[in-house]
């Protein structure tokens, strides 16, 4: 597959004019082995911006050049525009659905930012608010075939879309209430966590398997994902064995998974449960999964067998007329994908070049002050500060100068047991009902400013950084309970801590 960037297909004047101003003032440190102190405020070394508002996780590396800024920008356009039914004019951006869940990239990474959960009250009535950053993994148990995570639902597949092109049906309609879950601070302080319940109605081809396993995911903010991606595969294994060597009850494993780009098992990086290793595969697989888009990894329209009109609806990119590599040669004459290698490649240059935010307040008294809480309470042993860089997986598809970067995304990629109150029950590859991947804390005091809420974990349940704490448990339990006995100081404390990452 060919990836390489095609600058000169697309040549706007680069510079301030390209992206706005403020773009291309924002410096990291001058030297790409920078190695900031850990209070200092280059998350993500010399590739760090400095930049706070609506726009704040939308900005390329700070370090890149004018190629591979002209590329930020190419990548940028199809990552933000909405893709439209086939047949029509717009052959580059046709072939949404036939089911679907968003029109863009942007539809769920609204300013490449975090999305929310509905408000579950709007889910009740009887037009209920779209799911929209919110989807919805299904699958039944059994052996998954080969390079599979899973086993799909028969009916409908491995993910739920509730809408869907002219003449198909939507697969239904996402129903969200919740239960009270009250508790206690050592103080004497109350606190009431919302456990979300969920349901479908409406199914478009009835009822799914007895045994179907259901899973929510939030849409991730993705700001400094090609960064992850460096982290050289022995840190994230050290992770795992100094987890497992250490008393205490954090043994955190990682995921092994089947990536369609290296064409091999690698160690799972995205996705809430590490089920995917690369940007490549995870973007792809948005395509596909989110807006019904084919490409050459995936170009197959997802359409089960049940879904007579999904697989007779119109396809975006036409019949191949001839074998071009790309395909096995048993599907020769089969459709063309509707995203193509280059535009899916700049899509993933654009999602693996965007840069981290520097922190804000990082001296603030009462900032050191939760660091050291943060540390106390060991929540430090999964989310692990710092790393330093080695060489992308994929070298077309991101930028070299994400390598040697000294970063602090706070996380240790590993999949933890989080207690059963967090459990979906729904396997992946090598994680189990109970376990998640450690999220990255870099960005979390942001997504007010870019998305307007701060609804964290998996599902969106959390209201806040206090509230996805007091959701831990599992291995995290001892972690939760002494952040129960510090006083409202020393949580306010902890909260700007995170707030300032």
């Amino acid at each position: 597959m060919n990836f390489l960037p095609k600058a000169t297909r697309f040549a706007p004047a680069m510079g301030a004019a390209a992206i706005g101003a403020a773009a291309w003032v924002l410096v990291g440190p001058a030297a790409a082995d920078a190695d900031p102190d850990p209070l200092g405020e280059f998350t993500g070394g010399a590739t760090t911006v400095h930049t706070t508002g609506r726009n704040s996780f939308s900005f390329p590396l700070a370090n890149l050049d004018d190629a591979e800024r002209t590329r930020f920008v190419i990548g940028n356009s199809f990552f933000k525009r909405n893709w439209v039914e086939a047949p029509a004019s717009t052959t580059a951006r046709d072939g949404l659905g036939p089911h679907f869940i968003a029109r863009s990239c942007a539809g769920c990474h609204v300013m490449d930012g975090r999305g929310a959960p509905p408000d579950w009250k709007k889910t009740l009535g009887p037009e209920p608010d779209p799911t929209v950053a919110l989807l919805f993994r299904l699958s039944v148990p059994g052996t998954p075939a080969p390079h599979d995570g899973v086993v799909p639902e028969p009916t409908y597949g491995d993910q739920f879309n509730n809408a869907a092109i002219q003449g198909v049906k939507a697969e239904g309609t996402v129903r969200i209430r919740s239960t009270p879950v009250h508790g206690r601070f050592a103080d004497g302080t109350r606190y009431t966590l919302h456990q979300p319940v969920y349901s479908f109605t409406d199914l478009g081809y009835g009822a799914m398997a007895r045994d179907v396993m259901v899973s929510p995911r939030i849409a991730p903010h993705m700001a400094g994902l090609g960064l992850l991606e460096a982290i050289p595969e022995s840190e994230i294994l050290a992770n795992a064995r100094e987890q497992a060597a250490a008393p205490g009850p954090v043994k955190g494993q990682p995921n092994r998974v089947w990536d369609a780009f290296a064409q091999k098992e690698v160690i799972g990086r995205f996705g809430w449960k590490a089920n995917t290793g690369s940007l490549a595969h995870q973007s792809a697989g948005a395509f596909l999964g989110d807006m019904g888009i084919t490409s050459s990894v995936n170009w197959r329209e997802a359409c089960t067998p049940a879904q007579k009109d999904c697989l007779a609806a119109p396809h975006g990119g036409g019949k191949r007329t001839g074998h071009d590599g790309l395909m096995p040669s048993s599907q020769a004459s089969a459709q063309v994908p509707e995203i193509d290698d280059q535009t899916l490649g700049d899509v993933v240059f654009y999602a693996a070049t965007l840069a981290p935010a520097a922190r804000r307040k990082p001296d603030d008294p009462q900032v050191l002050r939760g660091q050291a809480l943060f540390a106390q309470a060991q929540c430090a042993t999964c989310h692990r500060p710092s790393y330093t860089t080695g060489e992308p997986l994929f070298p077309r598809l991101t930028s070299p100068k994400v390598a040697g970067q000294r970063i602090w995304p706070y996380t240790d990629l590993l999949l933890h047991d989080m207690g059963e109150g967090l459990a979906d029950g729904r396997p992946d590859f090598q994680a189990n009902g109970r376990q998640w991947k450690t999220p990255p804390l870099w960005g979390v005091g942001l997504f007010k400013d870019v998305n307007g809420h701060q609804r964290l974990l998996h599902d969106g349940r959390a209201n806040g950084v206090l509230e996805a704490v007091l959701w831990h448990g599992g291995e995290a339990q001892a972690s939760k309970d002494q952040v129960l006995k510090f006083s409202k100081r020393d949580r306010d404390a902890l909260v700007a801590f995170v707030n300032s990452l």
